[in-house]
C-alpha cells in the first residue's frame, strides 16, 4: 500500500472551524461513528495526520476519561492550528447538537415525534457502514501481520465478553506490553508528529487546574450552596470521571440530575430521545438538562453553565497531557508498545461494530442490503459521508414504507 505524506503545514483557524462544523452537521450514530468520520474527514481525504499518528491519539483519549471522540477533535484542531483552533474543532462540533437540543429543551421542536422512525433507524444503520469502513482501513494499515491481527481479535473478544470502559483501558494497557514484548519497529514505522506547540509549563498548570477543580469545586459547594456552582460541580464531576464516551454518560447524568429534583424523569427520558437523533457529541445532552431544570440557572444559561462544566475537563486533560504525549512518541520503547497498542484500538472498534452499532442498526435483511450500499458507497466510489448519511436515511424511511404497506 503507497504511503502518501500527511500535510504538516498548520491551518487557518476558519479552515478548521468549517470542517468541524459540516462534521458537527452530518456526524450521526455516536462516538465510535465519529472516529470513522473523522479518519475519513482528516487522514484519507485532507491529509492532515498519517494513519499511525491518528491511532496514536485515539489511543490517548481512550485512556483519558470524557468524550473521546470530542477529545480526538480538540487534539487535531490543536495541532493543525494551536489554541484557538482546538477551541474551534471543539465549538464547530459541539455547536449544532448544543443549539438542536436546546432547542428542544424548550419545547419548540419535538424532533423525536417530528422525524419519522425509519429516517431515525436510517441513520443507525449509516454508523455501521462508517464504522465498519474505519475498521476496515485501520486494520490494513494497523495490523499488517500475524501477531497484531491476533493482538487486534484478542482485544475484541476481551471487550464483548466485559463491555466495561475498564475493560478497554485494560486491553490497551496489555496491548501496550505485548507491544514491547513481542513486536519490533520497522524502518520508516514512526508516526508523524503531531507538532503541538503548547509549552510544557502551561501543559502542567491545565492538569493541575483539572485535579484543584475535581476536589476544590464539592469542597466550594459545601462552604458557599449555590445552585449554579452545584450545577458546575456535578457537570464538571461526570466529565472527569466517565471513561467509554457518550452512551455512558446519560445514565450517570440521570443519577446526578433526577434524584436531586433537579429535572423530572420524564424530561429526561424525553431529551434522552432527542439525544439520539441529532449529530455529533452525545455530551452536549449537558445543554438539554441545562434547558429543562426547574429552578435557575435554567433556559439559555443553564445550558451554557452545564455544557462548558461538562467539556472543561476534556480541554485540561488533552491540552495538558499531548505535548508531552507528543514527546514520548519519539522514543523508540514507546513506538514499539504503541505497534501493539494501535492493533488493540481496531479490536476496539471491531468490538464496537458488532455490540452497540449492528445490534442496533443491523435488524432485517434490508438493513443489511441498506448497509452494505452505503460501505460501498464509502469505501469504493469515495461518496462524501454527508451525501452517504443523507441516502441512507432516505433509504431507512423507504424501509419502513414499504413495510407497512
Amino acid at each position: 500500500m503507497q504511503h502518501i505524506e500527511p500535510d504538516t503545514q498548520r491551518q487557518p483557524v476558519s479552515k478548521v472551524f468549517l470542517a468541524f462544523l459540516q462534521l458537527g452537521l452530518t456526524s450521526f450514530g455516536g462516538p465510535v461513528a465519529h472516529l470513522g468520520y473523522f479518519r475519513e474527514a482528516f487522514v484519507v481525504r485532507r491529509q492532515w495526520l498519517d494513519e499511525r499518528a491518528y491511532a496514536d491519539l485515539v489511543a490517548l483519549c481512550q485512556f483519558l476519561p470524557g468524550p473521546a471522540s470530542s477529545q480526538v477533535g480538540i487534539g487535531i484542531g490543536l495541532a493543525k492550528a494551536g489554541l484557538p483552533g482546538a477551541f474551534a474543532a471543539w465549538f464547530a462540533f459541539t455547536l449544532p447538537s448544543a443549539v438542536a437540543l436546546t432547542v428542544f429543551g424548550y419545547g419548540f421542536v419535538v424532533l423525536e415525534e417530528s422525524i419519522p422512525t425509519g429516517v431515525l433507524h436510517g441513520l443507525k444503520v449509516v454508523a455501521v457502514a462508517v464504522v465498519a469502513q474505519a475498521v476496515w482501513g485501520m486494520a490494513r494499515s494497523l495490523c499488517p501481520d500475524a501477531p497484531r491481527v491476533t493482538l487486534c481479535v484478542l482485544a475484541a473478544i476481551g471487550v464483548l465478553a466485559a463491555p466495561t470502559p475498564f475493560t478497554q483501558v485494560a486491553m490497551i494497557i496489555a496491548g501496550g506490553i505485548a507491544g514491547l514484548i513481542w513486536l519490533s519497529t520497522e524502518p520508516g514505522a514512526r508516526s508523524t508528529s503531531l507538532n503541538i506547540r503548547v509549552g510544557r509549563r502551561l501543559a502542567v498548570s491545565l492538569l493541575v487546574l483539572f485535579f484543584v477543580l475535581l476536589i476544590g469545586l464539592p469542597l466550594l459547594v459545601v462552604a458557599h450552596p449555590s445552585p449554579a456552582l452545584a450545577l458546575v460541580d456535578s457537570f464538571y464531576r461526570t466529565g472527569s470521571l466517565v471513561f467509554g464516551g457518550g452512551h455512558v454518560v446519560l445514565p450517570l447524568l440521570q443519577a446526578e440530575v433526577v434524584p436531586p429534583g433537579w429535572v423530572t424523569n420524564d424530561a429526561f427520558l424525553a431529551g434522552y430521545g432527542a439525544a439520539q437523533a441529532v449529530p455529533g457529541p452525545l455530551f452536549t445532552f449537558a445543554a438539554y438538562l441545562g434547558t429543562v431544570m426547574d429552578n435557575p440557572p435554567n433556559g439559555w444559561l443553564g445550558a451554557l453553565l452545564c455544557l462548558l462544566a461538562i467539556f472543561a475537563p476534556s480541554f485540561l486533560l488533552v491540552i495538558g497531557v499531548l505535548p508531552f504525549w507528543d514527546a514520548m512518541c519519539n522514543l523508540q520503547w514507546v513506538q514499539k508498545a504503541l505497534l501493539g497498542v494501535n492493533a488493540v484500538v481496531v479490536g476496539l472498534l471491531l468490538a464496537a461494530l458488532y455490540n452497540p452499532v449492528w445490534t442496533s442498526g443491523i435488524l432485517s435483511a434490508a438493513d443489511f442490503a441498506l448497509a452494505l450500499g452505503a460501505f460501498t458507497l464509502l469505501a469504493f466510489w469515495k461518496v462524501p459521508p454527508w451525501l452517504v448519511v443523507v441516502l441512507t436515511a432516505v433509504g431507512g424511511w423507504a424501509i419502513q414504507y414499504v413495510s407497512v404497506l
